[in-house]
């Protein structure tokens, strides 16, 4: 056992006259010293108190965390699971009905196209919804927006529950997604505001996988409830989803942001701040084009899948399941990546151009004679872009991580805003009434998108080796987060929507 440190005038207990005037780098270089018995005890330095919540932080620099490389101690698997269900709304809401397309069309006698109206409003809608739900959660915490935007989207899936014609169930379904836009959004800022860097890449990588179980669950769901319920009775399960997320924000969900680190008022300005950075802009452009392809698959695969090559709703379900496992697999990907501090901007230097190979074999597949061999591609391509959507939110909300409010609400924007601006851009090669004649239109749309992608992501590479700008991706520790520590909550009081 080493010595106990000795006091001043003190002497070494087992060290000569001749030891002890020898200098500490003659000690150190000697191979013979024994370490056991003369090695420098440094003075104890008493551990850091906890902050208590709602205190102010000590003055000084901030040091290091006490987990370097470790997940952030606030952010348990228990919160990330919570916030990924707050947030899982939107994916659900899309992935739940898209088997019920043409039971839709037939029901409602519209066409096609004006039924993919109503994914379209609601892609609209969460663009929308998230620049206002950002600087308001930013302003009354991330509790007490939770729990106001879920009201309101459960009031908003009733009316599109009861809508009588295609456009007031396009109406509704706007209103339903400006709503629940707020789940994502604060889902995200709550993460930045307890973690930075890889800890906080990870924890959106680990959400994000999450998320992706909902593609993989969802479509098989939705054509299961398609096959036995009318479309009506699978808006009203995906009603009865967001009920219980509301439930799940009233007595579980911590509050993340301390009033001291909230705005004076709603500042929509810091919207326009965030977007003036261009290392911001660039990763937001990325996640919006990576979304967009995506988007354009899951618009169209419900008619040809079903009307093009003749599948069930149920087999529809089980093909989309396909897709989403690929997505998953992406997002666990993202999380060893990140726990391992492969930069984001490495992973999508070398992704970008897989997606752009995959969507042409998707375009290849489509314009053949066997357009079932796009399946593959398909699941490739969703791979691709599950990898490209996380790295580029970390890049992204490590460039706002002063206004996390703005930045997850700008993500938001272009997350959703360019999926909905170029997916109906898939419906141009319809046939007479509106009906699917190829998948060329999905493909033609896919392969544009992923090629802009990786255009933008030369851009950025570019830029970032000749030092135009640079993020807090770096070697050393991440930096501590100024936020008190969280418990879970069990109960619900009116006051702890305040605090």
């Amino acid at each position: 056992m080493g010595a106990p440190a000795c006091g001043p005038g003190v002497a070494p207990r087992n060290g000569s006259a001749q030891g002890s005037t020898r200098s500490r780098a003659e000690r150190a270089q000697d191979p013979h010293r024994p370490r056991s018995s003369s090695v420098t005890v440094a003075p104890h330095r008493p551990a850091r108190p906890t902050a208590r919540p709602g205190a102010q932080p000590a003055p000084g620099p901030p040091g290091p965390s006490a987990a370097a490389d470790g997940p952030h101690p606030a952010i348990d698997r228990r919160l990330l699971v919570l916030l990924a269900f707050v947030g899982c709304a939107s994916p659900l809401a899309v992935d739940l009905y898209l088997a019920s397309f043409p039971a839709m069309a037939r029901d409602l006698g519209t066409t096609p196209a004006m039924v993919r109206l109503t994914l379209t409003a609601y892609l609209v809608g969460v663009a929308l919804g998230q620049p206002l739900w950002g600087p308001v959660s930013q302003r009354h915490g991330r509790r007490a927006t939770l729990v106001a935007s879920g009201l309101a989207a459960v009031v908003a899936s009733v009316l599109v529950v009861l809508a009588p014609t295609i456009e007031l169930l396009v109406a509704a379904r706007f209103l339903q997604a400006v709503a629940a836009s707020a789940g994502i959004v604060v889902a995200r800022a709550m993460i930045s505001d307890l973690a930075h860097r890889y800890d906080g890449l990870r924890a959106l990588a680990t959400m994000m996988t999450i998320h992706g179980l909902v593609p993989v669950v969802g479509p098989v769901l939705g054509g299961a409830l398609a096959t036995a319920l009318p479309w009506r009775a699978v808006l009203a399960v995906l009603a009865l989803v967001m009920a219980s997320q509301l439930v799940v924000s009233l007595r579980w969900v911590p509050e993340t942001l301390p009033s001291h680190r909230r705005s004076a008022r709603v500042e929509l300005g810091d919207l326009r701040r965030v977007v003036r950075r261009p290392a911001y802009l660039s990763a937001a452009l990325v996640l919006g084009l990576a979304v967009a392809t995506m988007m354009a698959f899951v618009a169209c695969s419900p008619f040809v899948y079903q009307e093009l090559l003749g599948l069930s709703p149920l087999q529809y379900g089980l093909a989309g399941t396909v897709n989403a496992l690929g997505m998953t697999v992406g997002g666990l990907v993202s999380v060893a990546l990140a726990r391992r501090r492969v930069h984001p901007s490495r992973t999508l230097a070398l992704t970008a151009p897989a997606l752009v190979s995959a969507t042409l074999l998707v375009l290849l597949a489509a314009a053949s004679p066997w357009p079932g061999l796009l399946v593959l591609p398909a699941l490739l391509s969703a791979l691709c872009c599950s990898l490209l959507t996380t790295c580029s939110m970390g890049l992204a909300m490590e460039q706002a991580q002063d206004l996390p409010g703005a930045g997850s609400a700008m993500l938001g924007l272009f997350m959703f805003g360019v999926g909905a601006a170029l997916t109906p851009l898939a419906g141009l090669g319809s046939g007479p009434g509106g009906a699917t004649v190829s998948a060329v239109p999905m493909g033609l749309l896919m392969t544009g998108c992923a090629v802009l992608l990786a255009a933008v992501v030369a851009v950025d590479a570019r830029r970032r080796r000749a030092g135009a700008w640079a993020d807090g991706f770096g070697s050393g520790p991440p930096e501590p987060v100024d936020a008190p520590p969280l418990t879970v909550s069990r109960t619900f009081s009116p006051q702890s929507l305040v605090n």
